[in-house]
């Protein structure tokens, strides 16, 4: 093991040692996700970044959008290596088999990509957030503010872990006699939603990623019922298209955000001043980059109803376990 580690460090030091600085401004490559800017999810907090780095940082962006397909992924990041990027970022997993074929390819360029961490590469950086720490807010909160006892997660089948040791286990130091429900969707969440409400859940976690107008719909015909107990949901930004309005905002009990701007921010500063920006995420598996948690603002929980902000408090104290909490 500590053969590899020293071999790892320096692979990591000669890929990321920054070339000699010249008089040109250094170009950052992005390459959004399907639909590009406007998604209201990755692809604009990504952008929103950009943005904001450079009211600080002197860089030139370089920006494509695909248009889905594994061919023209492959495409589009071959034509950010040809400018010469001091670093391409690739927003969404989709771009995951792209750069792990390209980054051998490539040695001497240095990639980064957004919430995926599956490119075992060393010149790739991995942008992933604590999602369990969300998690545990998550179900903290929403038993603080139950009123049947049951509240649920719509998840994705390979989130098992997360239920448990994060929104599971916030029910838990929460309310002890809360009954947390998981529901696993491979297809409808409107079904999804529809089954867990029926069965008494009041408070909703959705962690899957895509559009949450689905559930929304669901929770806005339930609580349209007079005799019905009334259903909240606790959302993810910037995973979820957000389709919040003005009739379903009241039914938004809070929100666990992704600090992609952030994350933005810290990988561009760090690559133009030749620091290294990646970490060990899983060193048997090759996985380098960086997870931003609670702790230094990579997650945060935004307080929606007065319900919950009346439980402020108790949330905080909460967000203190779940910043320990390590995937």
């Amino acid at each position: 093991m500590k053969l590899r580690m020293a071999l790892a460090c320096a692979l990591i030091f000669g890929v990321l040692t920054p070339a000699p600085s010249s008089a040109d401004t250094a170009t950052i490559g992005v390459a959004y996700d399907l639909g590009g800017r406007g998604d209201k999810s990755f692809n604009d907090a990504t952008a929103a970044g950009l943005e904001k780095a450079k009211k600080s940082l002197d860089f030139g962006i370089e920006a494509v959008v695909t248009d889905g397909t594994s061919e023209d992924r492959d495409k589009r990041i071959r034509s950010l290596i040809t400018k010469k990027c001091a670093l391409i970022i690739a927003v969404g997993e989709g771009y995951g088999p792209t750069l792990q074929a390209l980054a051998f390819e490539f040695p001497n360029t240095q990639f980064a990509i957004i919430n995926d961490a599956s490119v075992a590469a060393v010149n790739v950086s991995s942008i992933i957030f604590a999602e369990t720490q969300g998690a545990y807010l998550a179900g903290f909160s929403a038993a603080q503010i139950s009123q049947t006892g049951k509240v649920a997660m719509i998840a994705n089948t390979n989130q098992a872990d997360l239920f448990k040791n994060g929104f599971s286990a916030g029910v838990l130091a929460s309310k002890k006699k809360v009954i947390p429900i998981v529901k696993y969707v491979s297809g409808s969440y409107s079904l999804a939603a529809s089954q867990v409400i029926s069965v008494g859940a009041d408070v909703i976690y959705l962690s899957t990623q895509g559009s949450d107008a689905e559930v929304f719909k669901v929770i806005v015909s339930n609580n349209m019922k007079k005799s019905a107990k009334k259903v909240s949901l606790i959302n993810i930004e910037p995973d979820q298209y957000l389709a919040v309005t003005s009739q379903t905002k009241k039914f938004l009990a809070a929100t666990v955000v992704k600090r992609v701007d952030k994350a933005i921010i810290d990988i561009i500063s760090k690559s133009l001043s030749g620091d290294q920006f990646l970490d060990y995420l899983d060193l048997d598996a090759g996985l380098f980059g960086t997870r931003y948690g609670i702790d230094g603002g990579g997650i945060e929980f935004t307080i929606r109803s007065k319900e919950l902000l009346a439980k402020s408090d108790a949330i905080n104290i909460a967000a203190a376990t779940a910043e320990k909490i390590t995937e």
